[in-house]
């Protein structure tokens, strides 16, 4: 499946252990689960995005705890905690909205 192996490579360099890495994990897994199904209902990019944000809307909020707990415990303010939160998450939506976008076009 090569929808995946880009996003398990993302995953590679998380531990399993800690609270990020698990949220990290949980939250790619989720976006990416998103893509078959919406290829095949053949969703337009909006409507896969918001789908896409409903579906792991939980998984991000427990990702987003997660960065922001550790980041605070490794002596950061919040508003350095926040950035760094929305920074990594825009991350990976936007690794899986060109994904999304890629498998998309017209061979």
């Amino acid at each position: 499946m090569l929808i995946t192996i880009p996003l398990m490579m993302l995953l590679a360099a998380a531990p399993s252990g800690d609270a990020v890495g698990m949220g990290r994990k949980a939250y790619s897994q989720c976006l990416s689960a998103q893509i078959q199904p919406s290829l095949e209902k053949k969703l337009p990019l909006g409507e896969f995005q918001s789908g896409m944000k409903k579906a792991c809307a939980d998984k991000e909020a427990a990702f987003r705890s997660a960065i922001l707990a550790s980041d605070k415990a490794d002596g950061m303010s919040e508003k350095a905690a926040q950035s760094d939160a929305d920074d990594q998450i825009s991350e990976y939506v936007d690794k899986i909205t060109s994904e999304y976008e890629d498998y998309n076009q017209p061979s």
